[in-house]
């Protein structure tokens, strides 16, 4: 049986996606590797647009927006939603990368005892409510277009980690089992949901002694961000045309 046709690009148009958490880091990589492919990359991000990003149309095409903030966040829905209207109300892919890992004082982790319950808070929004809202929100976009969303969780989601704090890491496991409701729900509806576990990434806001978790990572090395936008790609591609409800660890045998 032949998979299904192509379905998720206009004839006469090219692909969207919307990315959260562009600014930097795997969010940076993604912008690269989508606008390589000739997507139309919508970034949204808590700061303005800096000139020196490569990418072409990025200025045109950036939201800036506060997901810490509800209000903020309604309003770019609805900013996105009218920029959409040039490719014909259709969003191709939706990837929630954006996250936020608060650390004490010298790079200490938050516990379960010591973190302020507004930092809880402010940790779930970003990086667990937010997802939702987009999605929900862009909910008539995607599925005109039989898209793809990624939730972008973490290796943190799965284990005690020495530098990821207990919001961080429980928000994140939280969202693994939001992908995997999401999937459920949006499958019928003709979007793919999945998610990708980064491990240890080398990027310029590395916690001090990350170095030090190399050994206990069967590759031997720290990953790249561009590989986790690979995998992100894939995921959003038409190769990924049966891929639902999947958590894609990217890690390098580390969460073995």
């Amino acid at each position: 049986m032949k998979p299904p046709a192509e379905t998720s690009q206009d004839m006469d148009g090219r692909k969207t996606l919307v990315l959260t958490g562009a600014s930097r880091g795997i969010g940076h990589a993604a912008v690269r590797r989508f606008s390589a492919e000739g997507w139309r990359v919508l970034t949204l991000s808590r700061q303005p647009f800096d000139a020196n990003c490569p990418w072409p149309e990025g200025a045109a095409n950036h939201v800036q927006v506060d997901l810490a903030d509800a209000d903020s966040l309604g309003l770019a829905v609805a900013d996105i939603k009218e920029r959409l209207q040039d490719e014909g109300g259709k969003l191709h892919a939706l990837v929630n990368n954006a996250g936020i890992s608060p650390k004490l004082d010298g790079g200490k982790r938050p516990n379960t005892i010591k973190t302020p319950m507004q930092v809880w808070r402010q940790v779930f929004q970003v990086n667990f409510f937010a997802p939702i809202l987009l999605a929900r929100g862009l909910l008539e976009e995607l599925q005109e277009a039989k898209g793809s969303i990624v939730n972008i969780t973490s290796i943190a989601g799965g284990r005690v980690h020495p530098f990821a704090g207990s919001a961080y890491a429980t928000s994140k496991a939280a969202l693994a089992s939001l992908t995997r409701e999401m999937a459920a729900d949006f499958g019928p509806l003709g979007i793919r949901v999945n998610a990708i576990a980064p491990g240890e990434i080398d990027t310029s806001i590395l916690s001090p002694g990350t170095e030090g978790l190399i050994q206990d990572i069967p590759l031997a090395r720290l990953g790249s961000t561009m590989e986790v936008a690979d995998a992100v790609f894939y995921l959003c591609s038409d190769q990924a045309s049966y891929v639902n409800g999947a958590e894609l660890h990217v890690n390098g045998g580390q969460h073995v």
